[in-house]
């Protein structure tokens, strides 16, 4: 956890260590599996032991902390099974939004997409991942909240806690990120032309996309924490 942080303000602390601590979960700082070192975090961030408790809570409750018994908090790892499960409800919520919003979004609300999504490919081009990434998940609420509906809003949000990370590591490849920004292009396009079909399956083809990259990285990583125990287990014996 050597990331440049610095001091954080009093005022909003909460949200403020909230949201610092899960940028760090998103962007792998903290890595998967990881205990959360309160005493490296709080001197790191200036704060004392009960905005971070406070910080820590909230993101459990979002699903990117597991607090276990007398072990504390670590960033929540998923299996395959949990990214599979995951995708797969996240892909009924966003082609629904995606339908509506295609229907019901405002002219103010497609420029602002497209301001953003101007953005981001600003961002794609400087390989400016963390921006990047930080324009992306602006842009997909922003979908979203098109679709006018509060409680897939509601919905969606909580599904998408779980998926933060899977999304940001997933771009990491650069031929998938360059796949990446191609179907956002097709978004806004789809959106300009009030299609919403066409948004539906962009948005569907999106979402299978990340959720191959994100397994194939999973099944990647089995060899190795195998290879890992098996080594241990020799020095046992």
């Amino acid at each position: 956890m050597s990331a440049e942080i610095l001091s954080i303000p009093r005022t909003a602390l909460h949200n403020q260590v909230t949201h610092r601590l899960r940028q760090m979960l998103v962007e792998n700082q903290i890595a998967p599996g990881a205990k959360l070192n309160e005493r490296a975090l709080c001197e790191a961030l200036s704060i004392s032991r009960t905005p971070l408790r406070e910080a820590i809570k909230a993101l459990a409750a979002e699903g990117l902390v597991e607090l276990l018994p007398n072990r504390g908090a670590v960033a929540v790892a998923l299996t395959e099974a949990d990214v599979r499960n995951t995708f797969e409800v996240m892909a009924g919520l966003e082609s629904q939004s995606g339908m509506l919003a295609a229907q019901r979004i405002t002219d103010g609300e497609l420029n602002e997409i497209r301001a953003l999504h101007l953005e981001m490919m600003a961002a794609h081009v400087r390989r400016d991942l963390s921006t990047y990434y930080r324009l992306n998940a602006v842009i997909h609420r922003a979908i979203n909240a098109a679709a006018k509906n509060p409680v897939l809003s509601a919905t969606y949000e909580q599904v998408n806690a779980r998926l933060q990370a899977l999304r940001f590591r997933s771009n990491q490849d650069e031929d998938k990120w360059n796949n990446a920004m191609a179907e956002h292009t097709q978004m806004i396009d789809a959106l300009q032309a009030r299609d919403a079909q066409a948004l539906r399956d962009v948005l569907l083809k999106h979402l299978e996309n990340k959720r191959d990259v994100v397994i194939a990285q999973l099944q990647a990583q089995q060899p190795s924490a195998s290879a890992t125990a098996t080594t241990k287990h020799k020095r046992k014996a």
